[in-house]
């Protein structure tokens, strides 16, 4: 019976964020429901339990959002334990995350996570200038960053930061300097991303409209591998091309993701993958909150859409995000687990010119990006397609 992850969305954030295309949406923590939308999500488990069936350990559990650091802890709490119940898992054995953002995250709600459970501890933090925090319309400062990872770190046996890099006006040696001395607040895991403009976003509407100052790419590419060079200087492994952990520290969650597990998502807007009688199929929840207590309380479907995954679909997938590992893949055994061709005539032909390029590594069935062409991941994995 092959492993599993849960992923639980969490709606609300204080402010949208410019750059951010996730879902969520604004509201005050007093405006927020809190029990009624763990009420919902018990329900919308209880709907799922046929769907577990043929899953066996239960690896990670993932509070994301939004922010889940401003929902009711005790109400948190409730809905981790009745997913642990659902699979017959001790809260020892499981990751469970929680992201968390300065705005919303002190050493009394850190403790409060703890206590309901939560061992791992994801921190937004973004950026420590308060000039870039500010262009990226965040409501904290680099204090109050810095405050909520201390205060994350004094309670939480794991905890891990996010940061942004390649923001206008930030040069490689001010990224490098900003991801040390993070990690140098005992940090074991770091999620770096270069700022990336989505459609439908505040940023992205400004870029299209030629309003937006962007870094170029060079710049970027830069700041990438000074990034990974002070982390490694701190003991950190770069394991994934956006994480960098300390050896054991790798996220358990994210490695699920990129290794092809399949993840129950449950709340509004979740994305689920799961496999079924006839097949693998990816589900996506009522994205807007009232729509989706009301489907939940009335019976009604609570999925936006369903998606029937083909077995080249999902070997795919496996390819666009096992690349994304250091270790890469082993492109027959995902073939053997997903049911498609792993070495067509095309996907061969291809493969051999992109190791002639030196953007693959090709050792039998295994393949993997080298580190200096990471920065081309997404169009390598492309051209395997």
């Amino acid at each position: 019976m092959p492993p599993v992850t849960v992923y639980i969305h969490f709606p609300y954030c204080l402010k949208k964020c410019p750059y951010c295309d996730f879902v969520s949406y604004a509201a005050e923590r007093a405006n927020i429901d809190h029990e009624g939308y763990a009420d919902a999500l018990l329900a919308e488990l209880e709907r799922r339990r046929p769907q577990l069936a043929r899953y066996g350990a239960l690896e990670s559990v993932f509070f994301g959002g939004g922010t889940p650091s401003l929902w009711d802890s005790v109400q948190l709490g409730r809905v981790l334990r009745a997913v642990l119940d659902a699979f017959g898992a001790r809260n020892a054995d499981v990751e469970v995350t929680a992201e968390c953002n300065p705005s919303s995250l002190d050493g009394e709600t850190a403790k409060r996570l703890v206590g309901a459970g939560v061992n791992r501890l994801s921190v937004g933090v973004q950026g420590l200038d308060d000039e870039r925090l500010h262009f990226l319309g965040r409501l904290h400062g680099g204090e109050e960053a810095i405050a909520a990872v201390r205060a994350a770190v004094e309670a939480a046996p794991r905890v891990s930061a996010d940061l942004i890099y390649a923001v206008a006006g930030q040069s490689p040696e001010d990224a490098a300097a900003e991801a040390g001395r993070l990690a140098d607040l005992g940090l074991r895991h770091v999620s770096a991303y270069a700022l990336t403009i989505e459609p439908g976003t505040k940023f992205g509407e400004l870029a299209r409209r030629g309003r937006l100052p962007l870094v170029d790419d060079g710049r970027m590419v830069e700041s990438f591998f000074a990034v990974e060079e002070a982390l490694a200087a701190r003991g950190l492994s770069h394991y994934e091309v956006s994480n960098h952990a300390v050896p054991g520290e790798e996220s358990r969650h994210n490695l699920g993701y990129w290794r092809g597990l399949d993840y129950l998502g449950l709340g509004c807007a979740a994305y689920g993958t799961v496999t079924e009688t006839t097949g693998a199929i990816r589900y996506r929840n009522l994205p807007e909150p009232k729509r989706y207590l009301a489907a939940v309380t009335s019976g009604a479907p609570i999925e936006l859409t369903v998606e029937p995954l083909s077995p080249e679909t999902r070997l795919r997938e496996r390819i666009m995000l096992g690349l994304r590992l250091r270790e890469g893949l082993d492109l027959a055994e995902a073939a053997r687990e997903t049911g498609a061709v792993a070495w067509t005539r095309e996907r061969e032909a291809a493969a051999s010119k992109l190791v002639r390029r030196g953007r693959l590594v090709r050792e039998g069935d295994r393949i993997r990006v080298p580190r200096e062409a990471w920065i081309w991941v997404d169009d390598t994995a492309a051209e395997l397609f």
